[in-house]
């Protein structure tokens, strides 16, 4: 159960789609809008893990049930199908939330054009195909917010992975773009920038004691950036309540950048 408090009655019902949701942040994206009584799916190569994650859910009772698509984001027209089929289960989409990328790390001097088109296909190109998809959804239902995930490593000048920050730095360009286009049909867009959150994830892999004392040091605020702290912030900017925020971005690092 997350420790989310606040209650969103715009959200009861909405249909939510959320990318990258089996585990880590996306999973606590989809317990947060299940919480809200949305109707959730989402989609992720992570096939048994989106399972039990449904099943999880699905057996609490202050809670909505998901519905989960496995779905390799590189396969554009699966991502198409996808969306079409949730269009067909469940209705229009209302809110869609471009959560999923990859941030393994790479050298520069080692990438080929290859691995290069990889790293921005699974990073930037995969959120703008899914924006087109749902555009036609949320003109249907009148509305929509399209909350695209960026990320704090590029303004740090972080390095060590560049196909990953290029893609999030295009991502607020794709945003601000966008919000002119998708302004007219009443579709908001912004872009969510997270600080270093303590998912499962980076504690296995990227999280030491020295780096825990680095981010201890960079946020103003001195605690754990977690993911409930983020589903929070895109609670709000799905609900009615953002309704007039488009084009922006909203961080939430604890006073990092």
């Amino acid at each position: 159960m997350t420790g989310l408090t606040n209650r969103y009655p715009s959200l009861q019902n909405k249909v939510v789609l959320v990318t990258g949701g089996a585990t880590n942040i996306g999973a606590a994206l989809v317990e947060a809008f299940c919480e809200q009584g949305a109707q959730v799916a989402f989609v992720d190569i992570l096939e048994a893990e989106g399972a039990a994650l449904c099943d999880s859910l699905g057996a609490r009772d202050d809670c909505s049930r998901p519905h989960f698509y496995p779905c390799d984001l590189l396969d554009i027209k699966k991502l198409q199908s996808v969306i079409a089929q949730i269009r067909s289960d469940l209705g229009p989409v209302q809110v869609l939330v471009n959560n999923a990328a990859s941030d393994w790390r790479h050298s520069y001097g080692e990438l080929d054009v290859e691995e290069w088109n990889r790293r921005i296909n699974l990073n930037l190109r995969h959120p703008f195909f899914a924006i087109q998809a749902v555009s036609a959804h949320m003109k249907e239902a009148g509305e929509g917010s399209v909350i695209n995930f960026g990320s704090m490593s590029w303004y740090e000048c972080q390095g060590g992975m560049p196909g990953y920050t290029t893609s999030k730095a295009g991502i607020e360009g794709m945003t601000r773009g966008l919000a002119r286009d998708l302004g007219a049909d009443n579709i908001r867009i912004n872009t969510l920038v997270p600080g270093w959150v303590m998912t499962e994830r980076q504690l296995r892999d990227w999280v030491t004691e020295d780096t825990e004392k680095e981010i201890n040091e960079a946020q103003c605020l001195k605690q754990k950036l977690m993911p409930d702290d983020i589903a929070a912030m895109t609670l709000f900017l799905a609900s009615d309540d953002s309704r007039m925020c488009t084009a922006q971005k909203f961080i939430v690092d604890g006073g990092w950048i």
